[in-house]
């Protein structure tokens, strides 16, 4: 080998330590989605996105992007980041991982209302007081099948997303449950099981039956996100979520998450 290849070489491993300490796994995230994430990274992305860096011998560097319409695209897709927890399996526009959880929109009402709701066919919904999640100027996927069956007038709506500032927004559905402002809420299963674990009041949570009611899914696999194309880091992440399998299912069950199969 020459003299000029040998210091090239050299250069080139010169580079790699510095490399190794400076690599970040860059992840967009919402700063205010608590039970999934926040600024102080309490939530339970953070905490997987903390495991999978560690995974990689890396660290976890944040993009905060609040999470409205199109988020995955307009920032994972942007550039803006390399990867997004908590993806719906399959999503559009987006390379998703194998899922690690499962999980549905559930019932949540008062232990001692014994209401005992599972089926959206049950016709005492046509009578109680329902809340459901407000998605920016949409319904979440319950108010459309309760629209289908004709219930409409006893359907209230909670914004999850709050007002500007305004901590845990999803929390005030949980919270009216609690305080009897409403008799049972329909919500996403780890929001529910999250706020449920901090009432004062004991609450039932049951997932929602059918898994698909009038076409509309109520169970989804959860996964990680990645730009379109980026299949290395597909696999890679795929392989770490199969070896932290049993960390991620402690993760997730401290969170209070409710996951069906």
């Amino acid at each position: 080998m020459s003299s000029a290849c040998r210091k090239v070489v050299a250069a080139c491993f010169s580079l790699l330590p510095v490399f190794a300490q400076t690599a970040t796994l860059r992840v967009c995230a919402d700063p205010n989605n608590l039970p999934f994430s926040n600024r102080q990274q309490q939530g339970l992305e953070n905490k997987l996105a903390d495991l999978v860096a560690a995974s990689m011998n890396t660290k976890v560097e944040y993009r905060w992007w609040v999470e409205r319409k199109s988020f995955a695209k307009k920032s994972l897709n942007a550039g803006a980041c390399d990867a997004v927890m908590g993806i719906p399996r399959g999503m559009d526009d987006v390379l998703t991982t194998d899922p690690y959880y499962r999980s549905s929109y559930v019932f949540v009402s008062r232990q001692d209302r014994n209401l005992q709701i599972e089926s959206l066919s049950d016709p005492r919904l046509a009578e109680l007081r329902i809340g459901v999640h407000v998605v920016g100027d949409d319904y979440a996927p319950p108010a459309f099948a309760l629209a289908h069956r004709g219930i409409v007038k006893n359907v209230i709506g909670f914004s999850l997303y709050g007002a500007y500032g305004e901590a845990d927004p999803p929390r005030k559905l949980i919270g009216a449950v609690e305080n009897g402002d409403i008799d049972v809420a329909i919500a996403w299963g780890p929001l529910a099981g999250y706020f449920a674990q901090g009432a004062k009041l004991p609450l039932t949570i049951a997932p929602v039956e059918p898994p698909v009611f009038l076409g509309v899914p109520f169970a989804y696999d959860i996964s990680i996100g990645v730009r379109e194309g980026d299949a290395s880091l597909q696999q890679q992440l795929n392989r770490i979520l199969q070896q932290q399998s049993s960390a991620i299912q402690a993760l997730l069950a401290s969170y209070g998450v409710p996951q069906v199969h």
